[in-house]
């Protein structure tokens, strides 16, 4: 199997802000973007490992500050597993070998010995890279390989083991060494929240010990992301009931505090909740069903308060990213819910952040510390071009803020980091 198809995942390029105002030779862009002051952009091409394609995880820390960059390459082997994964962003079959892509270098991380694939999927500013990575065995009850959380780090690769299963994934890493994700262990699961044997549990991972954090009773959950100060978010299941209206058991997003403690975060009414992001303030967005389960609203949880943020005027919203502002960035549908657009939630206001013209969607996918806002526009849930909103806005098409002759089309940006 292939990594990419848990995680959403885009093509890998990196946008590179350069520290200049537009010049002369680019005056047509300034026309397009209606004079807002933008910085010109160099498109750089990360490269393979020898194969067709390359890619990034999503709504991760896959980018530091100082523009290192971690995900997945293909190589020119084919893939030797049964119903390896092949995706619209890389429709391919090539063995695929986790990244770190640094100052012009690509540097091949590898797989555990036995192992064939591996993708990371998140990166400390220490260079430190976690992910997944095929061991060599097979998973008993589902007959596919097995991965397992790892981390690279000063050109080795350490197994972190499981919490008595077959399968671990380590999903985040903050610059204190603190490593966060899920593992299975050996208790049978019907309704395992990923699709496993047995049950599925958030870990975090320090000084060479899996702890599993716990699930405040359910049977099933996950780490995904944590900040500076070892605040881990993620869902769990309530318990081992489907739901009628969604066919899976309630969901609710949880926050564990740095000592272990368990908080559910509760959810707008409905019975799933879904956490994105975490700020160093402790403060979190996501996505919550409300009562019914047949709309969802974006949230933000602060102090024990959950927020319900509102839409554009019509059914739907999604926060998917926060800054340390508590300035939340994503998407709402406008009135009518055909289309939805990138939205800014910020000091109590909902901002519309529009989209390119002619487009008749957009979504917001990243926020920095500066308030600058990155995401992707086109057909809806489909995307299009990458586009960069700051200063007020409009939103600006980055293909027009790129030096000409990259060749390359900017389709999506998913994360922008406090260097812009």
């Amino acid at each position: 199997m292939k990594f990419t198809n848990m995680k959403w995942s885009i093509a890998l390029t990196l946008l590179a802000a350069m520290a200049m105002p537009l010049g002369v030779a680019a005056q047509n862009i300034a026309t397009q973007r209606n004079q807002k002051k933008h910085h010109i952009h160099r498109v750089i091409d990360l490269g393979t490992l020898g194969g067709p394609g390359s890619v990034v995880s999503t709504l991760e820390h896959i980018l530091t500050n100082q523009g290192a960059v971690a995900g997945g390459a293909d190589t020119p082997d084919p893939n030797p597993n049964p119903g390896c994964f092949s995706s619209i962003f890389i429709p391919d079959c090539s063995v695929q070998h986790a990244i770190r892509w640094h100052n012009g270098v690509l540097t091949d991380l590898g797989a555990l010995p036995g192992g064939t694939n591996s993708f990371a999927f998140g990166i400390n500013e220490d260079g430190w890279v976690i992910g997944a990575s095929e061991n060599g065995a097979v998973d008993p009850a589902l007959g596919i390989p097995a991965f397992v959380a790892v981390l690279w780090r000063n050109g080795q690769i350490k197994n972190l083991g499981t919490l008595g299963g077959s399968e671990s994934l380590a999903g985040d890493v903050n610059d204190r060494g603190r490593i966060v994700g899920f593992s299975t262990n050996s208790v049978p699961d019907p309704v395992s929240m990923f699709g496993f044997a047995t049950q599925t549990r958030p870990f975090v991972w320090e000084h060479g010990v899996m702890r599993d954090l716990g699930t405040l009773g359910g049977p099933d959950g996950a780490a995904s992301l944590m900040n500076e100060r070892g605040q881990v978010i993620g869902q769990y299941f309530l318990n081992s009931t489907p739901n009628a209206t969604t066919g899976i058991p309630t969901q609710d997003p949880i926050l564990w505090e740095a000592d272990g403690t368990a908080v559910d975060l509760g959810t707008l009414g409905g019975t799933v909740g879904t956490t994105f992001w975490i700020n160093n303030r402790g403060q979190v967005v996501g996505q919550s069903n409300l009562a019914g389960d047949a709309t969802f609203h974006a949230f933000l949880w602060s102090r024990g308060v959950l927020t319900d943020l509102g839409t554009l005027g019509g059914n739907n919203s999604t926060a998917f990213a926060l800054n340390d502002a508590g300035e939340a960035a994503g998407r709402g549908d406008v009135p009518g819910s055909q289309t939805h657009h990138g939205t800014l939630w910020k000091n109590g206001t909902v901002t519309d952040l529009g989209t390119p013209a002619g487009d008749p969607c957009s979504t917001a996918n990243s926020i920095n510390s500066q308030g600058q806002i990155v995401g992707d526009a086109g057909v809806c849930l489909v995307g299009g071009r990458g586009w960069l909103w700051e200063n007020g806005g409009p939103i600006a098409d980055l293909n027009l803020l790129a030096i000409p002759g990259s060749g390359f089309h900017v389709g999506e940006a998913k994360l922008i980091n406090d260097r812009g």
